[in-house]
């Protein structure tokens, strides 16, 4: 697959009226866009033809751009030196391209560096969005989007992705209209309450973190990026399984049982030691556990994490209930008190303590002996409809992160769920002889 660029450039916000909005003003990064990954995240579309014109898509880009102008800005500091998204509306990179080839010659995309190509780069970029068009001999479309973190988490950044679409369509109200309110949404306690420990859990100290976590990019070429496929019958069959032991209780999710299932199999093909600590770090979504409840067009990072963990023993020995039972009840301590203890640590202690830092971190190249899961099920990702139809393809760009896995509903639309889990070559032949088993 040959992908030539065939232009670039900035494309800005488009206002209604003659009163633009100032360009000297910005946003400061919330106590929860601070703690979150600094860097690009990028994502990609495939869509049958007929798709409307680059000129459309622009246009709607545009115009969406003007309700999110935060990704038409700029990351920079304000007077007292603290982090803030500069709303100067300096715009996002446009890149139109093409490809030798039909979509279908070019199918079935799998998860590899030839995916690089559909997107601009994710190094060096001031742009906090960039976009790529790539057109097929046949028709098709590929959309490839990237996003910095510090922005907006997944449930906001699909909430501007639909509102794209809903511009390119012509529609005349955008919905959901993004909330922007950083600054005082999530204001500390007076006096703050420190109820749980977040040194070490969300903050971790920079002497603490170059010696646990020593550079290992040159195994990378041993990492494969792995695509399994889960139907709805199989995963029917696993919240089950999983749920056995839930007596007079709401049986466990469908993620809560098939992320039970994914940790036991891919630490059994890991091959771990049995007294090994194996943990799983999970995102928790902050807008419905808070209170009062913070609504879902807030627009900017809203996640904190829960970190199930077990020895390797307990985890492989005990049955399936045992994993789904330690994932459910460590997300179900990142309730609200755990989001308003975070807010005050976040607030009061990290201000003191110029020694911690974030622990999320893309920069390593293997999580071993953990894992990690971004989750997009809930997101509505597929319902980018620049006026063509819904995406015949979405998923993650080319992340080969040994132990970080992404979860996304099958475009196939039936409830079934594929899974992209990057493994060091060696695992991946055990992994995929016991991925489907059940027992």
């Amino acid at each position: 697959m040959k992908v030539r660029e065939e232009s670039w450039r900035i494309v800005k916000p488009v206002y209604e009226g003659d009163n633009p909005p100032s360009i000297n003003h910005y946003n400061p990064l919330s106590v929860f866009d601070k703690v979150t990954y600094n860097t690009h995240i990028a994502v990609i579309y495939a869509y049958r033809p007929p798709t409307p014109p680059n000129s459309t898509i622009q246009q709607g880009l545009q115009k969406a751009l003007s309700e999110y102008r935060e990704w038409a800005g700029r990351l920079g500091e304000n007077d007292k030196g603290d982090p803030v998204i500069l709303l100067n509306d300096k715009g996002v990179m446009f890149v139109e391209a093409s490809a030798e080839c039909t979509l279908d010659q070019a199918m079935p995309f799998k998860p590899s560096s030839a995916l690089l190509s559909l997107h601009p780069s994710l190094k060096g970029v001031e742009e906090l969005v960039q976009v790529q068009l790539t057109r097929f001999t046949c028709g098709s479309l590929v959309v490839g989007f990237t996003a910095h973190h510090l922005v907006a988490d997944g449930n906001a950044t699909s909430n501007f992705l639909v509102a794209w679409g809903q511009a390119c369509r012509g529609l005349e109200m955008i919905k959901p209209c993004p909330l922007h309110d950083r600054s005082s949404m999530f204001a500390p306690r007076d006096p703050p309450l420190f109820e749980f420990e977040h040194k070490g859990v969300e903050f971790s100290t920079k002497k603490l973190t170059k010696s646990t976590y020593p550079r290992d990019e040159y195994i990378t070429n041993d990492i494969i990026v792995h695509k399994v496929h889960f139907t709805k019958e199989f995963l029917t069959k696993l919240k089950t399984k999983a749920s056995s032991s839930c007596r007079n209780q709401r049986p466990y999710s469908t993620f809560e049982s098939l992320v039970a299932h994914l940790w036991r199999a891919i630490t059994r093909a890991r091959g771990l030691n049995s007294f090994e600590t194996t943990q799983v770090r999970i995102s928790v979504n902050g807008r419905g556990r808070l209170s009062p409840r913070v609504p879902n067009e807030y627009f900017g990072n809203l996640v904190l994490w829960a970190f199930p963990t077990a020895r390797v023993k307990d985890l492989l020995n005990e049955p399936l209930p045992f994993a789904a039972k330690t994932i459910h009840d460590a997300i179900a301590k990142v309730n609200d008190n755990y989001f308003k203890s975070f807010i005050d640590f976040a607030s009061y202690k990290v201000q003191e303590d110029e020694d911690l830092i974030p622990t999320a971190d893309m920069n390593r190249s293997v999580l071993l002996p953990n894992l990690e899961v971004d989750s997009w099920l809930r997101f509505p990702f597929y319902d980018l409809d620049f006026g063509g139809g819904s995406p015949y393809i979405f998923m993650p760009s080319y992340f080969p992160t040994e132990g970080m896995m992404f979860l996304l509903p099958s475009f196939i639309g039936d409830g079934s769920i594929d899974a992209f889990i990057p493994l060091f070559q060696q695992n991946l032949v055990p992994f995929k002889q016991i991925c489907y088993s059940l027992d």
